[in-house]
C-alpha cells in the first residue's frame, strides 16, 4: 500500500513532452568483461547479448577510477574523481561540491520521473543491502532498497577467506534458495513493478537506475547457475610470478594477504561462483527487459548496461579490483538508443563512463551542466566508425609510510601507459596490438623510449583536465548537508 502512495505521489510531477525517450540505466556491481558477448567461452549471458545485438556495444570502456564510490560519483556526475573529491568509498559528492547537478537529476529538472532500485552510488556491501547507502536524495524521487535472503537469511553459511567478513574479500556460496528470494531477484521485480506503472503514464517521461549487487562478493546466487560452471572446467590464471619480475610495485598493491592462501581448487570455486553471479544476475536482467516490451516501452526506451569497474581472477597474481591493470579498469558498456543508434553495432574507440552523462543528455535533450568533463558518445552511436577522443584516462590512490600518491593510466587503441606518482614510483607501457594480456612492460626497453616520451607527455597534458578549474581537490566534509530533493531550478 505504502509503496503504491510513493509511486503514485512520484508520478504526478511536472509532464514534459511526450516524445522524450525513456532511460533504463542498469549498472551490475564488480562485473568485468566476462560475458557473452564479448567473446568469453564459458559464461552464459543470454540476456546481456540479446540486449547488445540491439544496440551499440563499446569494446574499450573504461572506468575512471577502479573502486565503487570514486567510479560511481565520477559516472554520476560526469566529473573526474579529481573533481568531485571521491578518492575512496563510503562517500558521496554531496560532501565535496553540494551544488552540482548529477545526472538523474538533471532528468528530473526538466520533468522526468526518476527513481532508483538498489546500488547507483556506494554501498557497503553486503551489510548496506535494505538501506540507501551513501546515496544522494536529490538525485531521485523513488527510491526501493530490498533485501533477500543473500542478506537476511545466508550469511551465516557464506565461505570466506576472511570469515565473518564478505564484502572485501573472496567469498560466495551456492544457495538453496530461487531467484525471487534474492535481493537482485527482488530488485528485477520491483523494476517490473515501476514499468508496469509507468507505462500507464506515458505522457511523463522516467529515467530508472537499476543498480543489481551481483557479481560482487559475496558471489551468493541459486545452486543451479553454480550448477553451469563444473569447478574442474575453470580457468586458472598460471605463470603469473616470472610475469610480474618487470612489473612496479605500486601497479601490484592491491593485492590482499589472504589471497596468499588460495589453492587451485579454492581458486576454481571462486571463478566458479564469480560466473554464476554473472547468469543470475543476467537473468534478472532479461526479467527487466521482457517488461520493456511487454508493457510496450521497449521503442521509446534508451537501455543502457554497464558495471562500475572491472575486476581480477587472479590476472597478474590480483584478484578483485584496484589495479590500473585492463581486468580492473575495463567495464562492459552497452547502449541501445532506438531510433538513435545503430542495431549490433561495435565501437572500437577508447571511451570512459564519465562519457555517459553527456550521452544521455544529448539523447533526451536534457540541459546539462557546462562542466561535465566527458564527451558525448552520439557520433559514435551513428557511426561506429567515427573518430572519438581517441583515449580514456583512468586513476587510482596509493600509499605507503602515510604517504599517498597518485597513479594514471592512458589507454589509447593500441597503448596503455601508465604512472605511479608521476614515474617516480614506476611506469609501465603495454602493446595490446602483440600483449593484450599486458605481460610485458615495455617502459624500460630502449627500442620504446620515444614511445613513452610521446604517451607521456600526452598523459601530463591530460591530466589537468580531470581537476576543478583552480586545480584544487574538492575537501570531503563529513556531515554536510546532502542535496534537496530538487524538482525545479
Amino acid at each position: 500500500m505504502m509503496k503504491s502512495l510513493l509511486m503514485a505521489v512520484a508520478l504526478t510531477g511536472v509532464a514534459t513532452a511526450a516524445d522524450r525517450p525513456n532511460v533504463l540505466f542498469v549498472m551490475a556491481d564488480d562485473l568485468n568483461v566476462s560475458l557473452g558477448c564479448y567473446g568469453h567461452p564459458l559464461v552464459k549471458t543470454p540476456n546481456i547479448d540479446k540486449l547488445a545485438a540491439r544496440g551499440v556495444r563499446f569494446e574499450r570502456a573504461y572506468c575512471q577510477f577502479p573502486l565503487c564510490g570514486p567510479s560511481r560519483n565520477s559516472m554520476l556526475t560526469g566529473l573526474h574523481p579529481n573533481s568531485t573529491g571521491i578518492l575512496a568509498n563510503a562517500q558521496i559528492f554531496r560532501e565535496t561540491i553540494p551544488s552540482h547537478i548529477s545526472l538523474p537529476q538533471a532528468f528530473r529538472l526538466e520533468g522526468y520521473f526518476a527513481a532508483r532500485i538498489g546500488k547507483m552510488y556506494h554501498y557497503n556491501v553486503p551489510k548496506s543491502i535494505g538501506t540507501n547507502g551513501h546515496d544522494d536524495p536529490g538525485s531521485w524521487e523513488l527510491e526501493m532498497n530490498p533485501a533477500g535472503c543473500d542478506r537476511l537469511l545466508e550469511e551465516g553459511d557464506i565461505f570466506s577467506l576472511r570469515p565473518g567478513n564478505f564484502g572485501g574479500t573472496l567469498s560466495w556460496y551456492a544457495s538453496p534458495r530461487g531467484d525471487a528470494l534474492h535481493t537482485d531477484g527482488l530488485q528485477a521485480a520491483d523494476a517490473e513493478w515501476v514499468l508496469e506503472r509507468c507505462a500507464r503514464q506515458k505522457d511523463r517521461p522516467f529515467f530508472l537506475a537499476l543498480g543489481f549487487f551481483r557479481p560482487h562478493t559475496p558471489y551468493v546466487s541459486p545452486a543451479s547457475y553454480f550448477e553451469g560452471y563444473p569447478p574442474a572446467q575453470m580457468p586458472l590464471v598460471k605463470g603469473w610470478e616470472e610475469e610480474n619480475q618487470d612489473k612496479p610495485e605500486a601497479a601490484l598493491a592491491s593485492r590482499k594477504k589472504e589471497q596468499e592462501d588460495l589453492t587451485d581448487p579454492l581458486r576454481r570455486e571462486a571463478v566458479q561462483a564469480y560466473f554464476a553471479s554473472i547468469t543470475f544476475m543476467d537473468a534478472q536482467l532479461g526479467k527487466v527487459l521482457n517488461a520493456l516490451d511487454r508493457l510496450g516501452l521497449a521503442e521509446d526506451t534508451i537501455v543502457v548496461f554497464t558495471s562500475d569497474h572491472g575486476y581480477h581472477l587472479g590476472e597478474h597474481g590480483l584478484w578483485q579490483k584496484m589495479s590500473l591493470f585492463e581486468e580492473s579498469a575495463r567495464v562492459p558498456l552497452i547502449i541501445a538508443a532506438p531510433g538513435q543508434a545503430r542495431q549490433g553495432a561495435v565501437v572500437e574507440e577508447p571511451v570512459g563512463l564519465i562519457d555517459l552523462y553527456p550521452t544521455l543528455t544529448q539523447l533526451c535533450g536534457v540541459q546539462a551542466p557546462e562542466s561535465l568533463q566527458g564527451q558525448d558518445l552520439t557520433p559514435l552511436l551513428k557511426d561506429a566508425t567515427a573518430k572519438g577522443r581517441g583515449w580514456t584516462l583512468s586513476m587510482v590512490m596509493r600509499g605507503k609510510g602515510g604517504e599517498s600518491f597518485r597513479g594514471y593510466t592512458l589507454r589509447t587503441p593500441r597503448w596503455r601507459y601508465t604512472e605511479w606518482d608521476e614515474g617516480r614510483a614506476g611506469r609501465e607501457l603495454y602493446d595490446h596490438q602483440a600483449d593484450p594480456l599486458e605481460h610485458v612492460n615495455l617502459a624500460e626497453h630502449a627500442d620504446y623510449a620515444d614511445q613513452v616520451a610521446k604517451l607521456s607527455q600526452q598523459l601530463q597534458a591530460a591530466i589537468p583536465a580531470t581537476f576543478p578549474a583552480d586545480g584544487q581537490v574538492p575537501e570531503v566534509k563529513k556531515g554536510s548537508l546532502w542535496s534537496p530533493n530538487l524538482t525545479e531550478p
